[in-house]
């Protein structure tokens, strides 16, 4: 009996098992039996593959603090957006358990889901796919939770991470209506709130809108019941005052965040103390307050990770205090801290690069500006000014060291010959006691070096002796450079890893041998020995030319410590003499330019261009020089800057400084931006209308004084004037620019075409050879319009009728009033002289004026130098 009651209680629970386990079933034990298995099985395990790829998200995502950080942490990945698949195996996985729960337990039970966790199965599903950057199957997912769940408890998130997901593909106007429309009704929970708030920020900051960006993230700030994004959102709350200006607000959302302490991550509070820190005020702030607390912070163990940061804001702060040597060793120390943040270490390359530009040591401003490049990327803005600077940067090393050096030859020439003496026996003093240091340390470290190899030799002594009494044999040790090992890292075990060791040897061996060539018997002078000849007798000899050699050295040795090795390099021809003072005035000249155009740096620039008024440079660099110092008084002293003017005006009225200082030839009625002026007068040049480029650049040269397009309007009016006057004029209008705009890119190119063009144009002359192309010139004046007219018609009657050559026809400029009319095509002399003796005996067009024959080489002579009278001439000859 009881065994059949067992039996029957077992088929009963295989019903009411099998019941349950049925989609197709609404009743109580159906429902409750999914919900549980879709919970606590699957979607379980989908929310730990989830919550392993956000924390993969965590940490992959670093965050830059010294850009505005994203309200969400997770970055836009171009790559990823558009995927079909999953990228991520953990966002994969909780993609598949949220999938798999759909399918295996949703009860769609007449158009009604019934099991109340499909729901979340979804809202698993759409996180899944956007955390792997999946935008649009996540937003089918968020959009199905909506569509067929409205009742669902989690129909507010949902909402949410749809319009998350709307804001990532870029649909900001509609995620801010959406939004909107949920705070406006509803009880919302904080955390939801505060989502949404945060959410409507990042929407408002995508469209620019800050001030309304600044209002949202207050409230999310406020309703988040998380820590980490209270800090996170305080933080760029202080970010965003920033740019807005606001600094006192500012630093109290950054004293907010290091107010929170372990209640925010480290990460924060330590960025929140260096962004506080850029905002001190370095004038009238408490300077001991600043330093006790940064003390206190670099010597806290827990601050470790974050001394790159704290260093680099000490080093800061004693930059601006310009206390250079403090400043330079906590940048070094941040550097030497620094581990992953590339853009720190920039900065602190930077900041030494332009310690040392202050101070005038521009070759190592220029390695640090160098290791600043290296650590910035090529597409920020900062990269491109860093590189113009660099680049500028050679140019002032160059002069810089034209400049001292001239200096250092000039004011040696200017003594007397008893103070030159005096002057070279003083350096020579001082260069037998560097030699004399340099001597007895090399001579230490050699010292050293023996030492060690003695003390090797009888190590390997006492280990044989060892393997010897123990009868095993000792395994030979690898000669190891000096950084692997146990011993000392200062001491340094093989010769060669020493370089003073290597240099002190080389100068040992030749003072002893002299120069040996790397071949066999380097003792002995010749790399072997002659047939019938004695080897001793060759050493001997060898020997004696070793010791005139080694004499012979020592007396050169001796020479440089004599005031005659220093007088006689001294120059003496005139000359010579002259060409040093303009080398050293041209490059005074440079270097003020420079600072005053490419650095901004008046004072430097006003230091250089005064120094070359006062050491009487050339004419041609007076009236520039008292222009520069005149726009740079304008900036930096009025009063200086009138004096300037009224010696300009007085010395100089009728140049083209006097006319843009006293604006006699401004013209006021022309408001066009300066590019748009530059390609009209190109669009001129082009068309062949150089006195209209002339009469135009005039002007505008006047207009646009001081602006960066000038050189470029002078380089074009110069090859305008090439055009119409010829080669003499285009000389001296090109050496103008390269005189005056000396460090752009027009005044370069300028000075490449006198060093290497204009010399070859000078050279070219008139070619008697026989040529294939020859043209027939008449030479017209550009006001006879009837005469211009008529000779025109008559050689299109000409071509037209008898053209057996297709012969053709142009106009071109040659000088300011005259114009040619050339007829091009003719195969030889005899044919272009014939053509031209119709022109001028046939009825039909009787051109009075004479016809010039040449070839089209000589003719282009003749446009470029302007010079066919000297063609005519040499032709009657």
């Amino acid at each position: 009996m009881k065994t059949k009651i067992a039996h029957a209680s077992l088929t009963l629970g295989l019903f009411i098992l099998l019941g349950a386990c049925s989609t197709k079933r609404d009743n109580f034990l159906s429902r409750n039996s999914h919900a549980l298995s879709t919970k606590y099985n699957i979607l379980y395990n989908g929310e730990i593959g989830l919550d392993k790829g956000l924390a993969g998200i965590q940490d992959n995502d670093k965050d830059n603090f010294w850009k505005l950080l994203p309200i969400e942490k997770m970055q836009f990945n171009e790559d990823l957006v558009g995927a079909s698949k999953p990228k991520n195996a953990d966002f994969e996985l909780a993609e598949k358990k949220a999938t798999k729960a759909i399918q295996k337990h949703s009860m769609n039970i007449e158009g009604i889901e019934r099991n109340y966790q499909t729901d979340e199965a979804y809202l698993l599903l759409g996180k899944a796919r956007y955390f792997d950057q999946r935008f649009i199957p996540a937003l089918d997912a968020f959009n199905y939770i909506l569509y067929k769940y409205p009742n669902s408890s989690k129909i507010y998130e949902a909402k949410v991470w749809r319009e998350k997901t709307n804001m990532r593909l870029g649909n900001d106007g509609l995620v801010i209506n959406n939004i909107k429309r949920l705070l406006g009704g509803g009880n919302l929970q904080k955390q939801i709130r505060s989502d949404a708030n945060a959410l409507l920020s990042e929407a408002y900051l995508n469209l620019e809108e800050k001030d309304s960006a600044v209002t949202r993230l207050i409230l999310a700030e406020k309703f988040t019941t998380n820590n980490q994004q209270r800090a996170r959102y305080r933080f760029i709350l202080g970010q965003l005052y920033e740019e807005l200006n606001s600094p006192k607000k500012a630093i109290e959302s950054y004293e907010s965040v290091i107010a929170m302490n372990r209640k925010a991550e480290r990460k924060y509070v330590i960025h929140a103390q260096a962004k506080k820190a850029q905002l001190f005020d370095f004038q009238n702030g408490d300077t001991l307050v600043f330093l006790k607390t940064f003390d206190k912070l670099l010597k806290d163990r827990e601050n470790r990770p974050f001394l790159d940061v704290l260093n680099h804001q000490v080093g800061l702060f004693y930059d601006k205090q310009d206390n250079t040597k403090k400043a330079l060793q906590y940048y070094n120390t941040s550097i030497k801290k620094s581990k992953s943040d590339q853009y720190l270490l920039a900065s602190n390359y930077r900041n030494i690069a332009n310690m040392y530009f202050r101070k005038a040591e521009y070759p190592l401003a220029a390695k640090y500006y160098d290791s600043t490049l290296t650590k910035l990327s090529d597409k920020n803005r900062e990269f491109i000014h860093i590189s113009k600077v660099r680049k500028d940067l050679d140019d002032v090393i160059l002069y810089e060291g034209i400049a001292v050096r001239n200096d250092s030859i000039i004011d040696v020439l200017s003594m007397s010959k008893s103070e030159r003496v005096t002057y070279f026996e003083e350096y020579i003093t001082e260069l037998k006691k560097e030699d004399e240091e340099k001597r007895v340390l090399a001579e230490k470290q050699l010292q050293i070096q023996k030492n060690i190899e003695n003390n090797n030799k009888s190590n390997v002594a006492d280990n044989a002796i060892s393997d010897q009494n123990s009868g095993m044999p000792r395994p030979k040790m690898a000669a190891l450079p000096p950084s692997i090992g146990g011993m000392n890292q200062n001491t340094t075990v093989f010769y060669f890893y020493n370089p003073s060791l290597v240099s002190f040897g080389k100068i040992k061996f030749k003072s002893t041998w002299g120069n040996r060539s790397a071949n066999g018997n380097w003792r002995m002078s010749g790399s072997g020995v002659t047939n019938g000849q004695d080897v001793s007798l060759e050493a001997d000899e060898n020997e004696v030319v070793a010791e005139q050699n080694n004499k012979k050295q020592e007396e050169e040795i001796i020479a440089e410590y004599t005031t005659d090795f220093y007088l006689n390099q001294l120059p003496t021809d005139k000359k010579e003499v002259d060409s040093i003072y303009k080398e050293r005035n041209f490059a005074y000249y440079q270097l003020g330019v420079i600072y005053k155009e490419k650095f901004k740096e008046y004072q430097l620039a006003t230091t250089k261009l005064e120094q070359l008024l006062r050491q009487n440079p050339e004419e041609k660099l007076v009236l520039p020089t008292l222009y520069n110092l005149y726009k740079i008084y304008q900036i930096t002293n009025s009063a200086k800057a009138n004096e300037v003017k009224n010696a300009i005006l007085t010395q100089f009225p009728n140049s083209r400084y006097a006319q843009i200082i006293s604006n006699s030839k401004l013209d006021a009625g022309v408001v066009d931006s300066a590019e748009n002026s530059y390609d009209q007068i190109y669009t001129l040049f082009n068309e062949e209308k150089f006195e209209a480029v002339l009469e135009k650049t005039d002007v505008l040269i006047n207009q646009y004084a001081g602006d960066e397009i000038v050189s470029k309007m002078e380089f074009l009016r110069a090859n305008a004037i090439g055009k119409l006057k010829g080669l003499a004029a285009y000389k001296n209008a090109i050496q103008y620019v390269a005189d005056n705009y000396p460090n752009t890119e027009e005044g370069k190119k300028s000075m490449e075409i006198i060093n290497t063009q204009i010399p070859v144009l000078e050279n070219m002359n008139f070619k008697t050879n026989d040529s294939k192309n020859w043209n027939i010139l008449f030479k017209v004046s550009k006001t006879d319009d009837s005469k211009l007219k008529s000779i025109e018609a008559k050689v299109k009657k000409f071509i037209a009728n008898e053209n057996i050559q297709q012969l053709g026809y142009r106009w071109e400029d040659y000088k300011e009033k005259d114009r040619f009319l050339v007829i091009q095509g003719a195969q030889s002399e005899e044919y272009a002289k014939s053509v031209s003796t119709i022109l001028k005996d046939n009825q039909n067009y009787k051109i009075e004026e004479p016809a010039i024959v040449l070839s089209n080489e000589n003719y282009k002579i003749v446009q470029i130098k302007k010079n066919l009278d000297d063609y005519l001439a040499s032709k009657k000859q």
